[in-house]
């Protein structure tokens, strides 16, 4: 059986997050490839691959490979960790579905909401036959930004972070193998747990939207702390009573985003508001410099869509979360509910609540499942 000590890492994305986690990983002695689509932005790491890391974690870590050929990054890895926008989740894994070898095990970081679903059916669908598995982390890890092409400062790490696989079974093997590295993933029910537990959705796109004109005009302000006033903290407040009103229809274990904040960090207050305030955590997290942003482009397509289509098919209302969907539509110029994950792309429209759940448990349609489909059709 192999050791969590002995596993080998690809990193997918040399963004914020990914800088970071391939910087620890190395500097706490993995062997560690890095991969990123566009190789400009990583060929000073090519030339030199060490990743200098700042904050609270000290240290440099250097890499064993960094590439822009997906297929060398992933070869005779065992984990691979994606840390890049959940919009290219699918295309990263139709890319990775002739490349991919039995045994190893896909983690998104994280999913946002259905990311382990899509990336597990889109590999069937372009004929992956191998014995993979795919897991999603409830959130990342690190309240992290990359600094330089080849440094990171991580301002802090979370406490406890979920975790689970489809199939649902393998959750446990897979936080084991990565308990090594990270102690903090802790098993989950199932996907669809972790999807709805998704706290980017609560505090992304609503602070982003309703920050724009200072945004824009390019004022430099502390995002958590200075971007979320107390009127923005109840409108937060209403989207989190309707993520858990989904959670709750599905027969999941919902957590509420105070109750995140204080397991997460440590951070505790009446409100979202004051848990928000009560966080040293999030001090010098500074707003985005435009809203060309993840926090929108992301977020609202693959957060806040498939929460409210969810919440459509079971017949709950969200009025908050769909006008804040509408917003991000009429300021981008774009139509999220088109692009984003809806129920019917994940797969999940003619399924029951509880069909669901047994689909995110088993990755499979049971026989029992495929007659109750027939009856509904």
């Amino acid at each position: 059986m192999m050791s969590p000590m002995d596993v080998c890492f690809a990193v997918i994305g040399g963004g914020n997050g990914g800088l970071a986690m391939a910087g620890y990983l190395a500097y706490r002695g993995f062997s560690v490839n890095l991969y990123n689509r566009t190789q400009a932005r990583i060929q000073s790491l090519i030339e030199d691959p060490r990743i200098d890391l700042s904050g609270s974690i000290e240290g440099t870590g250097i890499l064993n490979l960094v590439t822009s050929n997906l297929k060398e990054a992933i070869r005779e890895t065992d984990i691979i960790m994606v840390t890049t926008p959940a919009t290219g989740h699918y295309d990263l894994a139709r890319l990775m579905a002739p490349h991919l070898e039995d045994g190893q095990i896909i983690v998104l970081n994280p999913g946002r909401t259905g990311g382990a679903l899509e990336v597990y059916e889109t590999l069937r669908s372009f004929g992956c036959k191998k014995d993979i598995v795919v897991a999603e982390a409830q959130t990342f890890i690190y309240a992290c930004r990359a600094t330089g092409p080849k440094i990171a400062k991580i301002f802090s790490v979370k406490h406890e972070v979920a975790l689970a696989a489809i199939p649902a079974i393998h959750t446990k093997k897979v936080t084991r193998l990565l308990s090594g590295a990270y102690p903090q993933f802790t098993p989950a029910k199932n996907v669809m747990e972790t999807s709805i537990n998704n706290f980017g959705a609560i505090f992304h796109p609503a602070p982003t939207l309703l920050n724009s004109g200072h945004i824009e005009r390019g004022e430099t302000f502390e995002y958590y702390l200075e971007g979320i006033t107390p009127s923005i903290g109840q409108m937060l407040e209403k989207l989190d009573t309707e993520r858990m009103k989904v959670a709750t229809a599905l027969g999941i274990k919902a957590v509420s985003a105070k109750q995140w904040l204080e397991e997460s960090y440590g951070a505790k207050g009446e409100t979202i508001y004051e848990a928000i305030q009560n966080n040293p955590a999030y001090k010098g997290l500074t707003a985005p410099k435009g809203l060309d942003t993840r926090y929108i482009y992301e977020d609202v397509p693959c957060s806040l869509v498939p929460i409210s289509s969810l919440a459509e098919k079971l017949g709950i209302e969200t009025p908050a979360i769909d006008t804040v969907i509408r917003l991000a539509n009429i300021m981008t110029g774009r139509n999220f509910i088109q692009e984003g994950r809806t129920a019917e792309k994940l797969g999940l429209n003619d399924m029951s609540s509880s069909q669901i759940l047994e689909f995110a448990q088993t990755g499979e349609l049971t026989a029992t499942m495929k007659q109750d489909e027939e009856v509904v059709a």
